[in-house]
């Protein structure tokens, strides 16, 4: 049986920077999770070419906290919806 504590170390790139990510994911969980901040940074970007890197950053970290929020909330709907089915 696998150690769930055991830790991962890997490099990745994010936004043309590497980042040394430690965690007790699966390495290919923290690529992918790295690859998709890669990806929404390039999105924002590619709207607000001006923007600095700490602020694309910001931007980034917003917009997903944004998009977690709404997913969130439509769990919670969704749950609702389905203890009603049970009664």
């Amino acid at each position: 049986m696998p150690d769930n504590n055991q830790k991962n170390k890997i490099t990745v790139d994010i936004y043309g920077q590497q980042y040394t990510i430690v965690g007790t994911e699966s390495s290919s969980h923290i690529r992918l999770v790295a690859s998709l901040v890669d990806s929404k940074m390039r999105e924002i970007s590619a709207k607000n070419p001006n923007l600095d890197v700490s602020r694309l950053a910001v931007l980034t970290a917003v917009n997903t906290i944004h998009e977690y929020i709404k997913l969130q909330d439509q769990l919670s709907v969704m749950q609702m919806e389905q203890t009603k089915e049970k009664d």
